[in-house]
């Protein structure tokens, strides 16, 4: 036992630590919460004899009352059935819009294939409650679409913004590329010599399509269909800008309960049926990706000759760049309103201005700033614990450290940001309103991005250049830092990259955790949007758009570097 007592060990029982202190606990708290309809400080149960009573006292009026809430309360039943209805729908349309672009991308020679394919990265890029802006700029009752609609006879608007069909809208159209390249990727992978042979037998191409393509990427759709489902159902920054008040949202009834009432017993029982929902359909999706495979068995599949039907190839070339026209659109419709003077019942605005520019340049340059300095803190984090938990996986098999990182996928950003406020609201670690609590918070929501990318480097490194080390008389952990880490420099950058662009993205747990000193971009543009402060919520949503782009170029040119 002592030879295997050593600095790697250390390390090691840190790291659950931090898991168990900032992960476990915050979900095991808020399910506790659930039944007490209390907050249960069950640190503080630990180190304060007193606040130990207090909790015994509180789990004496355990009650299933929350739970029954689901069922008896109008607005949390109708909270739960909306938010599925919604993940449903957007799911099924979704699936059926990309069917016809997956397929030209994958399997035709359709023109302009690697520029379309190049626009179907730009839903990706924005955040879900700046597009949910957009769509208010274009559709709400002053918007150039409601205007050109009304020019050509319509009354009203062609779409309310602030309505289902307004979420729906942002969506579908922000949420596609999630589905789209999975199924891309299924379309790729069929054996091309069953449709030779359907075709050598007199099946036309339509029949063939049907028959024999589409079924053979049916594991890679129902996957597909899964994760936008899952996507849809958390997702916080499109209904907190559009849902009505009336219209009940397992999200944003979830941060009502906790943000405007303080009601702890109904925002736990929320953040538990959504931490359930989630898993289950992740359990799903891992499921179809995992457990079938609908591969032929005739070995590695010849060349695949792709479609070069002319009114085939041009008809789903020009589907391709309809559907990527709205989230282009929506990006030109904010980058106009942050030049513009005024804009309102034109198509155009009525002048143009920097002015939006120099406001957030010096009234807003600490959110820039706070963007950036939160980002890296919660990167340095995640690259220390990520190299760490993936030398643990690969060379000792802790599938238990693997799992814990895996946790946070199937957790709602809003639900964690609840978890972490109840658990830390009090002493003996009273971290709530801290940036030390909302750099945690990051790191843990997307550690499992760089784990992945540090744990594929990982397992390319032979274990014998560790191993000579130690024999050369450097202990474990010194060669796993000095040795091993420099060779996992290409896998931690590309995962760096990742993790800073999703952290400066952050909607749900920087509205909920960030303290004003510290508020983030992602922040103080959704607070401008509250406050109707339109121009310079869209120059500061442009800025944190370009940030994201160049990061993502750099992030592209380093993969093809094979970094």
């Amino acid at each position: 036992m002592k030879g295997r007592w050593n600095g790697l060990s250390v390390v090691k029982i840190l790291i659950y630590l931090f898991f168990g202190v900032f992960l476990i606990l915050p979900l095991l708290s808020v399910f506790l919460v659930s039944f007490t309809g209390q907050p249960v400080n069950l640190l503080g149960s630990i180190t304060d004899p007193a606040i130990f009573s207090s909790t015994v006292e509180k789990f004496k009026a355990v009650s299933l009352e929350n739970y029954e809430k689901i069922f008896t309360n109008k607005t949390y039943f109708s909270a739960v059935k909306n938010s599925l209805g919604l993940a449903v729908l957007v799911a099924l349309i979704v699936i059926v819009m990309c069917i016809p672009i997956a397929y030209g991308i994958a399997r035709t020679t359709m023109p302009l294939k690697k520029t379309i394919s190049a626009l179907c990265t730009i839903p990706l890029i924005v955040p879900t409650f700046i597009s949910a802006y957009a769509v208010i700029i274009m559709f709400g009752r002053s918007g150039w679409v409601t205007y050109l609609y009304q020019k050509l006879g319509g009354e009203g608007m062609l779409i309310d913004p602030y309505s289902m069909a307004g979420i729906v809208l942002v969506q579908v159209f922000f949420f596609f590329p999630y589905a789209l390249w999975p199924m891309v990727a299924a379309f790729k992978v069929s054996d091309i010599s069953l449709e030779e042979a359907s075709l050598n037998l007199g099946a036309k191409n339509w029949f063939t399509f049907i028959f024999v393509t589409f079924p053979l990427a049916i594991p890679g759709v129902i996957s597909s269909a899964l994760l936008i489902f899952t996507v849809s159902f958390s997702d916080f920054g499109t209904p907190i800008i559009l849902a009505p008040k009336e219209m009940n949202l397992l999200v944003v009834e979830a941060y009502r309960e906790i943000a405007g009432f303080f009601n702890w017993g109904g925002a736990a029982i929320l953040t538990v049926i959504m931490v359930l929902v989630a898993a289950f359909f992740f359990w799903l999706q891992h499921l179809f990706t995992k457990g079938k495979n609908y591969g032929s068995v005739s070995g590695k599949p010849k060349q695949q000759k792709l479609n070069d039907s002319k009114g085939l190839t041009r008809t789903l070339s020009v589907y391709s760049f309809v559907l990527v026209l709205f989230p282009l659109l929506a990006m030109l419709s904010i980058l106009m309103q942050s030049l513009a003077t005024t804009w309102g019942k034109n198509p155009l605005p009525n002048g143009y201005t920097l002015d939006h520019y120099k406001t957030i340049f010096t009234s807003s340059l600490g959110n820039i700033q706070n963007s950036i300095v939160l980002a890296l803190g919660a990167l340095v984090l995640s690259v220390i614990i990520a190299t760490f938990v993936s030398y643990f996986v690969v060379r000792q098999n802790s599938n238990k450290l693997d799992f814990m990182t895996s946790i946070p996928l199937v957790v709602p950003g809003i639900a964690f940001g609840i978890a972490l406020i109840q658990t830390f609201n009090t002493a003996p670690l009273h971290l709530t309103g801290t940036a030390v609590l909302l750099i945690v918070a990051y790191t843990i929501r997307r550690l499992p991005y760089m784990v992945r990318s540090t744990m594929g480097t990982m397992r390319a490194i032979k274990q014998d250049i560790g191993e000579a080390a130690v024999n050369l008389g450097a202990t474990p952990l010194t060669a796993a830092v000095t040795i091993i880490g420099p060779l996992m420099l290409p896998g931690i950058a590309a995962g760096s990259i990742l993790v800073f662009i999703t952290v400066i993205k952050e909607t749900s747990i920087s509205i909920l955790l960030a303290p004003a000193d510290w508020a983030p971009m992602s922040l103080a543009i959704f607070q401008n949007i509250l406050r109707g402060e339109y121009y310079t919520a869209a120059a500061m949503s442009v800025v944190l758009v370009i940030i994201v782009l160049l990061l993502q170029a750099i992030a592209n040119r380093m993969s093809k570097n094979q970094l």
